[in-house]
């Protein structure tokens, strides 16, 4: 029950879904905007971005949510990316991406230097699980997943992106969070 002894949702928890609801919306969004730079489109992860902000400013479980739903929907809908491999390990990445943003952002310090440890925290995090599920999948399919393949993904091809998240995610979280529009307390 809520403090007004009302058994629906609280303010705080609508907020909350309405929020993860627009970065839902972003994510599927997203890819097509940067979809327009041929080169560099996809390197860019835009999907990456929504995941994080949802953790960051929604809290752990609705960044996990966010994250899992993404790219499984966005694959469901537009066939991009690929469900198989592809959606389901990012669904796991972004998943983690997402919870781990959230809940070590709720829990430490506020600060623009611990924004971008937990930042750092989230993606490192995000692309070790992203490679322990493509070495999952891989083994069901019968194919391989070696160190190479895994480097490439995870860093060489993303480099673009990771640039572009460390640059923005936390100028965002900074704004967001002096706007008092963060609900991760």
């Amino acid at each position: 029950m809520s403090k007004d002894g009302n058994r629906g949702m609280t303010d705080l928890q609508v907020r909350k879904m309405t929020y993860a609801a627009l970065y839902l919306a972003i994510a599927l969004v997203l890819p097509f905007v940067t979809g327009q730079i041929p080169e560099i489109g996809a390197m860019l992860c835009p999907m990456h971005i929504p995941a994080l902000l949802c953790g960051f400013m929604c809290g752990w479980p609705w960044g996990i949510a966010v994250g899992f739903i993404a790219p499984l929907l966005r694959s469901v809908l537009f066939g991009m990316p690929a469900m198989f491999p592809g959606a389901v390990a990012m669904a796991f990445e972004l998943a983690v991406y997402g919870g781990v943003a959230g809940f070590c952002y709720q829990r430490l310090p506020k600060g623009k230097a611990m924004t971008y440890a937990v930042l750092l925290i989230a993606m490192i995090c995000g692309r070790i699980v992203w490679g322990a599920v493509r070495v999952i999948l891989a083994g069901l399919s019968g194919s391989t997943f070696t160190w190479a393949i895994f480097l490439a993904g995870a860093f060489t091809n993303a480099i673009p992106g990771i640039i572009l998240q460390i640059i923005l995610i936390p100028i965002l979280v900074m704004a967001m969070d002096q706007a008092g529009l963060s609900l991760n307390k």
